[in-house]
């Protein structure tokens, strides 16, 4: 057996024993490879993982077009005749599910692997039978392909984190699996659409955290990252239209601004989880909560001295699309003698004798500075 085998056999291995498990996987250098797992995590060196792709690719290009149209395999008996047995198509579907995360691993943008993965969840999901009460093997796929997608995503390696490919494969196994759920909830227990909607609205609250989870992670090992938190507004759109609730998305999304705001506040320089927590803020009608979060916002900026651009840009457009001016003005304005009017247009070193513009990230912290001589000279 070559090296590129071997690879191929012990990657295989870990993904095919997975059993549904989030494992996290590494590259690792040259000197501590080639693959090293300890329960959960895996280190594989570039050049083991190199191998065991070409492997992967080969028996998936080789099996895929012989034994299997779009995710469906061909090899169903037909007759008493025939030689194929049930047992080798369950082997060759269990060599391109293999094959697929491996190829997936090395190349998380490689579109005709993902699709191929969507075409045999999309089979199963037209023999499902709604009927029955036992879910079958169409719910265990979609778990077992969401926990592939939080391996990917939530590992710490160089592009998976802010695969667009990655995320919105994720965004469909989830909707598939929203929608089959809540149609076998209706059909098991028989009961009206706005009793699934009453069960279904905890539920998919759960459903929200547990995706802007991974979502926090994914920020955290690529940050400024765009596709993440987009992903978390598909997912927000997707509950609600599950749901039907009266209240829309509102709910949904007031549910997760407690958890939002603390990863804000601890990555400030982070503008996509700003913008994602703005995009909160304006989808909750309430009118107590936008001051209360901004307002904690700036105050944090003030206690720790902080004069990083994203955090500013969140409070010069929550301004601008809450009406929050007052709310911000007011909790800049805490030291006596601090005066809008007078700040506002004061000229900022960056601006070399410029005057700020009515309405910037910068003006807000040109007032920051002021309050921050001020405590200075009051300190002295």
């Amino acid at each position: 057996m070559s090296a590129s085998d071997n690879a191929f056999q012990e990657l295989a291995r870990i993904f095919s024993t997975r059993n549904n498990r989030i494992l996290e996987i590494e590259i690792l250098p040259p000197a501590l490879g080639p693959l090293l797992q300890d329960e959960c995590s895996v280190g594989i060196t570039k050049k083991y993982l190199v191998q065991s792709f070409v492997v992967a690719r080969r028996i998936f290009f080789g099996k895929s077009r012989s034994n299997f149209e779009c995710g469906s395999p061909r090899t169903i008996l037909r007759n008493e005749n025939e030689s194929v047995t049930h047992s080798a198509s369950d082997a060759i579907l269990e060599d391109l599910l293999v094959s697929t995360e491996i190829i997936l691993l090395f190349d998380c943008e490689h579109i005709t692997a993902c699709n191929w993965r969507r075409g045999r969840l999309d089979a199963l999901t037209r023999h499902h039978d709604f009927s029955s009460d036992d879910p079958g093997p169409l719910i265990q796929a979609l778990e077992n392909e969401l926990t592939l997608m939080t391996t990917y995503l939530c590992s710490p390696l160089h592009r998976h984190t802010k695969s667009p490919t990655l995320w919105q494969h994720r965004l469909w196994v989830l909707a598939r699996l929203l929608e089959i759920r809540e149609v076998g909830a209706r059909r098991a227990h028989f009961v009206s659409p706005f009793e699934v909607t009453n069960q279904q609205q905890k539920s998919n609250v759960d459903w929200l955290k547990s995706e802007l989870a991974v979502v926090h992670r994914a920020g955290e090992l690529h940050p400024r990252n765009y596709y993440a938190f987009n992903y978390m507004r598909q997912v927000l759109g997707v509950l609600s239209d599950t749901t039907k609730a009266r209240q829309g998305p509102s709910a949904l999304a007031d549910s997760i601004i407690d958890l939002a705001l603390p990863w804000c506040l601890a990555h400030p320089s982070d503008v996509s989880g700003w913008m994602f927590m703005l995009y909160l803020l304006e989808v909750v009608p309430k009118g107590d909560l936008h001051p209360n979060v901004v307002k904690k916002v700036v105050g944090y900026a003030l206690d720790v001295g902080w004069e990083g651009e994203s955090l500013w840009t969140f409070v010069d457009l929550s301004v601008q699309s809450l009406g929050l001016e007052e709310t911000v003005r007011n909790t800049l304005q805490m030291i006596p003698g601090t005066s809008y009017t007078t700040i506002s247009t004061v000229q900022d070193e960056s601006t070399r004798n410029t005057a700020l513009p009515a309405r910037s990230w910068k003006s807000w912290l040109t007032m920051a500075r002021k309050y921050w001589d001020s405590c200075n000279q009051v300190a002295k």
